[in-house]
């Protein structure tokens, strides 16, 4: 038998919100017992939804590393080459620059 048994895997904090979420839904009349048992199937749906949410997390995780195999299929660990950077782009703010400032100093002079 192992250490550690399934029946019992739901954390007392699903357990609390449950509960929680039936009584805020109670209503005029109803026993405890009823209540509980609204406890209980809402946490049953709080557990499928974790279940279907950590599967989904581990699909994703297996597209996304057999598209990183596909595209390294030699390598581990990737390495990012740093792209040169062009020189248009290095030069465009300057001469912005310039023809701004002359642009301001060509209004000064014409309003004097």
């Amino acid at each position: 038998m192992s250490k550690y048994s399934r029946k019992n895997s739901v954390s007392d904090n699903v357990k609390d919100d449950a509960m929680r979420l039936a009584r805020g839904t109670q209503k005029p009349g109803q026993t405890k017992e009823q209540t509980k048992l609204i406890a209980q199937g809402i946490q049953k749906g709080i557990v499928q939804y974790k279940k279907q949410q950590k599967e989904k997390v581990r699909e994703r995780e297996k597209k996304h590393k057999k598209a990183a195999r596909r595209n390294n299929p030699g390598k581990n660990a990737t390495v990012r080459v740093a792209e040169p950077v062009a020189e248009k782009s290095i030069k465009l703010p300057w001469v912005l620059l310039l023809l701004s400032w002359l642009g301001f100093a060509a209004y000064i002079l014409l309003m004097q």
